[in-house]
């Protein structure tokens, strides 16, 4: 099986790079036969690299440590679950299955456009192949998976213990979706320059690739922050790690795009602007991937390092860069806007502010991530750049955007007058006026969370207002129960109702940021029946007693573990674990915290250290001195409430119409016929 895995993954190497050309040179000429072999060279790839991440997997379920991937990432202990996940596990993997996913969306595109966009195919067929070449070009000359060692070990080294846990198994994939998904609308968007075809129709057309995209994105970032929240064992859900900041990159591009397309779909303007933001979120994706891979940033998240992959990724970033750019320029007389900003009290100017907004978010974040980098090259001593950093520049960045929230989807386009501005913003603003009066007399002093909730309370009031006054005047005109005209509102209108419930998820997910501001924390050594009690920021207190220390051995590992009696306000609330685990193969031991959850506030329980490790495990001091480090984190499940509510309002706003839109009918293209002459397509009713 493994020997099939490697010839299908050279030979999906010789089939794509075959069809990117047919692609290029039938779309030039006019060939419809060879975009057509293009196009299903597609699906070949994707079978041969179906073949090969079986083949992987398959190495990895039969212990093959022959392989210098599988003996680096598994062992005969490791769960079979892990086991099946470790095609993701390593950098040799991770390509493949990015490699994989590009291949699958690729297919589908093919598929869904096999007679429609046909003048759009060529160029589109052909940027997807060229990038999945270089994927496989990487994988087959300097990560291959099937690489093998000299000789064959007894046993493999076991997976990093940091990413044996079931968040890790979602989250890299999750990211990767993201990634490959915004390959798709790049690809339409290179195919609009370079045949000319530069109005809105790449935009409708790739509308759900890049909500798909984003949507799996936001929620790999979510993932990542639980999986850091629960397993990295310091108390927190971000950390401004290079690898973090990678993945947020693209997501402050895709997410501006995603808002600047409606203007120019309603006023023909920033169309430049969409091309360099839609190609902005393709290149950070391949940032992204290689700042991963490249190992050239110490981080938790990281693979070993590889300069020469590092010096490959960049070459062909710089070649993108150069060939994007260059694009552009040839096709500037073209991107010209159709209209002009006519004031600046007016939607497309929130809108504009918005983007500027994500765009000085992303550059800020892109300096502080590279400057170790850019400080080693030059002066040869390497400067990090740590929290503090990303949160003095991003955090008024972030509440400006919170306000944006509010004031973009319901002030007027062209010019706000001034009974517009009232009758949309008077009882916003009063409910934001009345929060922060009382959060003042209550004692709330944080400026940055006083204004957080402010601007919350007025981005929420606005959502609800939106809801309300949509529901009450279809209620009216149809004659429905208010329950049944908010489900048919929304069900007419699924792009701007769920674009109002991700809103309504990141002003949720803001006041869970927030809460950090009011957190606590102690540090204390305990003996068996010693205590600690803990003030958290809403008056309740925790009662923790430490009442013994147990081990146990569990596939791959020994467990140390260290429970604690809760006590809320007097109350038992439980037991909490709290654990060390020593894993034999990789001879490491981690932290694995206990988490006890309410509605508001998480009590977080690390166990910092035990004194006398060895002697549990031998029986000889079965009650060690332990230390236990204790944080009370208000609001942290509001920030996964808030990505659910994003995730929701983003399948609101891909899920399809229930009243299915005209459909285009137009010819396939046939052997010898030419994209450029296909006759205007014809509507037929759905």
């Amino acid at each position: 099986m493994t020997q099939i895995g490697e010839i299908a993954l050279w030979v999906a190497l010789l089939v794509g790079a075959w069809g990117a050309t047919l692609a290029f040179v039938g779309g030039r000429t006019g060939r419809g036969d060879l975009v057509l072999s293009a196009e299903r060279s597609v699906w070949v790839v994707f079978a041969l690299l179906a073949t090969t991440a079986g083949a992987i997997i398959s190495a990895f379920l039969h212990d093959e440590f022959r392989y210098e991937y599988v003996t680096g990432h598994s062992n005969r202990e490791l769960p079979f679950f892990y086991k099946v996940t470790g095609l993701w596990a390593g950098q040799t993997g991770s390509l493949v299955f990015w490699s994989l996913l590009l291949a699958l969306f690729s297919s589908i595109v093919v598929f869904q456009n096999r007679r429609r966009n046909r003048e759009f195919m060529p160029y589109v067929t052909g940027t997807l192949l060229v990038v999945l070449v270089f994927f496989l070009t990487v994988i087959v000359t300097q990560s291959n998976p099937f690489t093998t060692l000299d000789f064959t070990p007894t046993d493999g080294r076991g997976l990093n213990p940091q990413l044996q846990n079931y968040w890790m198994t979602i989250h890299p994939p999750a990211l990767y979706l993201g990634f490959t998904c915004f390959t798709i609308p790049f690809a339409f968007c290179v195919s609009a320059l370079l045949s000319g075809r530069l109005d809105t129709r790449w935009i409708t057309t790739t509308r759900r690739w890049t909500l798909v995209a984003w949507f799996f994105l936001t929620i790999g970032i979510i993932f990542g922050m639980m999986w850091a929240y629960v397993e990295l064992g310091w108390g927190g859900f971000w950390f401004w790690d290079p690898v973090e900041n990678a993945s947020l990159l693209p997501w402050l591009t895709g997410t501006a795009f995603v808002h600047s397309v409606m203007i120019q779909e309603k006023r023909g303007m920033l169309k430049m602007w969409n091309v360099l933001l839609m190609m902005s979120t393709f290149l950070l994706s391949i940032f992204a991937t290689f700042l991963t891979r490249s190992g050239l940033i110490e981080s938790v998240h990281s693979f070993a390092q590889n300069l020469p992959i590092a010096y490959t990724f960049l070459a062909f970033l710089g070649v993108m860069v150069v060939g994007t750019a260059g694009l552009v320029w040839w096709r500037r007389d073209r991107l010209a806007p159709e209209s002009r900003l006519e004031s600046f009290l007016s939607r497309e100017a929130a809108f504009l502010l918005n983007n500027l907004l994500f765009v000085a978010a992303m550059f800020a974040v892109l300096w502080g991530t590279m400057f170790p980098l850019i400080s080693e090259g030059v002066s040869g001593h390497k400067i990090t750049v740590g929290p503090p950093f990303f949160n003095r520049v991003n955090i008024p960045i972030g509440l400006l955007l919170l306000a944006l929230l509010g004031i973009g989807p319901v002030i007027a386009w062209r010019k706000a007058t001034a009974r517009n501005l009232r009758r949309n913003f008077t009882l916003p603003v009063s409910v934001a006026l009345v929060v922060g009066t009382v959060l003042l007399a209550t004692g709330v002093r944080h400026v940055y969370a006083l204004l957080t909730f402010v601007l919350a309370s007025f981005t929420m009031t606005t959502v609800v207002v939106e809801f309300w006054k949509g529901t009450r005047a279809r209620a009216r005109i149809e004659g429905e129960g208010a329950a049944v005209a908010l489900i048919h509102l929304v069900q007419r209108n699924r792009r701007r109702y769920g674009g109002y419930i991700v809103h309504a998820g990141l002003v949720v997910l803001f006041c869970g940021l927030a809460g950090k501001a009011f957190g606590t924390e102690k540090e204390v050594a305990l003996s068996p029946g010693e205590w600690v009690d803990i003030r958290s920021a809403w008056g309740h207190t925790y009662r923790l007693t430490y009442q013994d220390m147990s081990w146990y051995t569990a596939p791959n590992m020994t467990k140390l573990v260290a429970s604690m009696d809760v006590r809320i306000d007097g109350r038992r609330a439980g037991v909490m674990a709290s654990e060390k685990r020593s894993y034999r193969q990789r001879e490491e031991v981690v932290s694995e915290v206990g988490i006890r959850r309410a509605w508001n506030e998480d009590l977080y329980v690390i166990l910092a250290g035990i004194e006398d490790m060895d002697g549990v495990v031998r029986g000889t001091n079965p009650r060690p001195l332990a230390t236990f480090h204790i944080l009370v984190n208000p609001l942290v499940p509001w920030i996964w409430l808030g990505g659910l509510i994003m995730a929701i309002g983003t399948l609101t706003a891909l899920w399809p119409s229930a009243e299915a839109p005209p459909r285009v009918r137009a010819p396939r293209l046939s052997a010898g016929a030419r994209p450029a002459r296909v006759p205007e397509p014809e509507l037929v009713e759905a």
